[in-house]
Formats: structure tokens, C-alpha cells, sequence
């Protein structure tokens, strides 16, 4: 029998490619065995693999593509600008107008630069606070999964390898929510740490007046706040995190869903820390996100659409109630299979992941394999619950049936002790591990 066009061409990208992705966490090895699927096209919430079959994708794009897949409005700026060439010798009047236009869509920051993907911003705010306060340190929040490619952060993983040992003694860590432990860290590096860098949220609300509390905290110790917005920007609220709250950190960075796929990125914040990096200021100069690619006018283009869509179409609050309806009709689909304690939606409604643990409620790398392959072989590409605005009700229903299905079959799982017969090959496997 002939293989499917799917393994095949995982086959030829392990090849080409180390991982076989460009990204680790769109790898095979997240997937169940020989059910990852090589995407051919994807219009709205769907996509078709190179076999034919059509999935109903969540966490579309990594969480980038918020819209859907070729959204008219997005499309039609992208080709618009494609007809009046792409990149030039100096800047466009495109780069002016998406940076005016991000500025009044985040009123909390006074300047932007962009970029093509979110690591160099993050690593330009971190750049920015050591060039600002004159310290070597970065405190990262250690309750947040990822902040850049770059040493500063990848040194505080399992894949540290190739990372020398002085860079990662560079970054030290803080608790999400916990004042007073973040103040203990700030005594133990007393005028040494540069920065704080954390996601605004991990996925709830945060305590009240945490996030304006750490500002404080932070300032009196002559340290920068920096957020992470590339997931909470725009999905959470246009404004970001920033806004929703009413906390205005000192710089910030935004991407994902601000391009709908498209690669941008973008670093916000405070005019005096921002100028380091211009032409208007008498201090010594930062190598502030200077690339040849930067500012290409495609992907502005399209962050000027997602602007323009979120502010006509009212995105952030369809994302929030598709999102309420899916994690109610998950709970509820399998507290009524017996599997409530084990399969659990968590996170804000626009941006739902999904725990599946153990019968001793321990997260489970086997009882997600069982749970994302009963979603594939029904038609739910879902490492993730994060819906796309091109999502439809019905498509939030026929989810909740499909994982009604697989809460049957989960329950079976644990009933029997052992999910092994269920997997149909190996497990899926952890992002960050030091051996393939």
C-alpha cells in the first residue's frame, strides 16, 4: 500500500530541514506517530493537507493567525502593496503609516520599531534595559514558556547546548505573582538586574494589583519592566495586556496575530529608552532591530489590516465568546464521560490550551498523544484550543463532539491502566529536552 503524501514529505523535510520544521513546536514529534500532517492550503478555519483531508485547525499559525487563513482584508492590502514593490533603500510611507497606526491602536507606548519575528524584539528590549541602567542582569519570569531563540533565555532550557556557561549565568528568574519573592531576588542582585521581562498573564487574570505592583517594585529598584505581549497583543485586547489592565510597562513587544501570519513583529515602549537606538539623543548608541527585511511593506501591510479588522470587526470579543463556548462544551462533554479531572481546558477564552493528565491528575505526554490522535482522525488539527475569528459555532460544536469521542476512549485509557494500546506508536514528546 502507498505511503500517505503526509509521511513522505515529513520524510523529505528531516532531510532538508533539522526537525523537520522551522519552528520545534510545529514539529512531528508533537504530533502522534505518523499523524502529523504537511499542509498544502488553508482559507478560514480550515486546512487541507497534501493527502486531501481537511482539518478544522486551532492555534492556527502558532497563535499567529487569529483572522483565518487568507482573510480578504488582509489579502487585499498585501496584494495592493505587492503591485509598488516591496523593499526600498529608504524607508516607505508604509513603514510611517503601520507605526502611526500601531501607536494609536497602543496609545500606552510612544514609539515603535518592527521587526520580522519576535525573538529580536525581545532581545532589543532586553538590549535596550542593560544599554538604559548600565547592569548586566535579566530576570526572567521562570512560570512563562518561552521568550526568545536567543541565548539570553534558551540558556535557561534543556537545549542550553552551545551556550557558554558565562552567557547563561546572565539570566536569573522570578515567580510569576509572588512580590515579595521577586523583591528577595532583586536584594540577592541588588543594582545588577537590568530588567524584568514576563508575559502580563499566564493565561488568567493576574492577581489584583500585581502587575502594578511589580512596576513599583521594579522602579525603586532601578530595574525596567518589560512585557511579552506576542500572545496576549491583540488576542486578549488591541490595546494588549497593557491596556486591558492599565499597567504601561516600560517597553513591550507585540507579534503572532498582529501580522495574521504574516512575519511581524513589533518593539514598543518609553520615547527616552526607545531614542537609544536613533539619531536624536547624545547617549551611546544601541543596534536597535537594524535588518534589511525589517520594514519590508507586505507584512505592514497586513499589520495595518489586522488594526483596521480588529477595530471594525470587533475580533477580540468573537474570539472571547467562541472561545467561552468551546472550553464550556469541553467541560462539559467530559465531566459527562467520567474524564473531567483529566481532560481540563485552561487559559483566557480567546487563548484555551488543554491538560490531559493522569489518573493521579499528573499531566500525561501519553494521554495527549490518545487525546490529539481521536482529534486528527476526526478532522480537529488541535494542539491547542486557541481559536481563529474565522470560526464559526457550528465548528465549536462539531469540536465539542469530537472530543466527546475522545473522552470516550480516554475513559477506556484509564480504566485499563495503561493508555498504551490506544497511541498507535510513540508518545508525543516535550519541546524543550536536552536528546532528541
Amino acid at each position: 500500500m502507498d505511503l500517505p503524501l503526509s509521511r513522505i514529505a515529513n520524510e523529505r523535510l528531516h532531510r532538508a530541514i533539522p526537525g523537520g520544521a522551522h519552528t520545534y513546536a510545529k514539529g512531528e514529534d508533537q504530533y502522534p506517530e505518523h499523524l502529523a500532517p504537511v499542509i498544502s492550503h488553508g482559507r478560514g478555519a480550515y486546512v487541507w493537507d497534501v493527502d486531501g483531508n481537511r482539518y478544522l485547525e486551532y492555534g492556527s499559525g502558532l497563535r499567529a493567525v487569529s483572522l483565518g487563513h487568507a482573510h480578504p482584508r488582509v489579502t487585499a492590502a498585501v496584494r495592493d502593496v505587492l503591485e509598488r514593490g516591496n523593499n526600498f533603500v529608504r524607508p516607505s510611507i508604509v513603514e510611517l503609516e503601520a507605526a502611526e497606526q500601531f501607536l494609536a491602536t497602543v496609545p500606552t507606548a510612544d514609539m515603535v520599531k518592527f521587526a520580522k519575528n519576535g525573538s529580536d524584539a525581545t532581545t532589543a528590549a532586553v538590549r535596550l534595559a542593560r544599554a538604559a541602567t548600565g547592569r548586566p542582569l535579566v530576570a526572567q519570569c521562570a512560570d512563562h514558556a518561552f521568550f526568545s531563540t536567543d541565548d539570553w533565555f534558551i540558556g535557561t532550557t534543556p537545549m542550553s547546548a552551545g551556550i557558554p556557561a558565562a552567557t547563561m549565568a546572565m539570566t536569573v528568574a522570578f515567580p510569576y505573582g509572588d512580590l515579595p519573592a521577586t523583591e528577595q531576588m532583586l536584594h540577592q542582585f541588588r543594582g545588577q538586574v537590568a530588567c524584568l521581562i514576563l508575559e502580563p498573564t499566564k493565561g488568567v487574570d493576574p492577581p489584583d494589583g500585581y502587575l502594578a505592583g511589580l512596576l513599583d517594585l521594579a522602579h525603586q529598584h532601578g530595574t525596567l519592566v518589560i512585557f511579552d505581549e506576542m500572545i496576549t497583543g491583540f488576542r486578549y485586547s488591541e490595546h494588549g495586556a497593557q491596556g486591558l489592565y492599565g499597567v504601561t510597562p516600560d517597553l513591550s513587544t507585540f507579534g503572532k496575530a498582529l501580522g495574521n501570519g504574516f512575519a511581524v513583529a513589533a518593539l514598543a515602549g518609553r520615547r527616552d529608552l526607545m531614542e537609544l537606538g536613533g539619531l536624536r539623543d547624545s547617549r551611546d548608541r544601541v543596534f536597535l532591530l537594524s535588518t534589511t527585511h525589517g520594514a519590508e511593506t507586505p507584512s505592514l501591510a497586513a499589520a495595518m489590516a489586522v488594526m483596521e479588522a480588529y477595530a471594525a470587526e470587533d475580533v477580540t470579543a468573537r474570539l472571547h465568546t467562541l472561545g467561552a463556548r468551546l472550553a464550556a462544551g469541553v467541560t462539559d462533554v467530559a465531566a459527562a464521560h467520567g474524564v473531567g479531572g483529566q481532560v481540563v481546558v485552561r487559559g483566557r477564552d480567546s487563548n484555551l490550551v488543554f491538560a490531559t493528565l493522569d489518573a493521579d491528575g499528573q499531566p500525561s505526554q501519553e494521554y495527549r498523544t490518545l487525546f490529539m490522535r481521536c482529534l486528527l482522525e476526526n478532522g480537529v488539527l488541535g494542539p491547542s484550543f486557541v481559536v481563529s475569528a474565522a470560526m464559526t459555532e457550528e465548528d465549536i460544536d462539531r469540536t465539542v463532539e469530537v472530543v466527546a469521542s475522545a473522552c470516550v476512549v480516554y475513559r477506556k485509557a484509564l480504566e485499563a491502566g495503561d493508555p498504551t494500546p490506544w497511541l498507535g506508536g510513540r508518545s508525543i514528546k516535550p519541546v524543550f529536552r536536552r536528546k532528541a
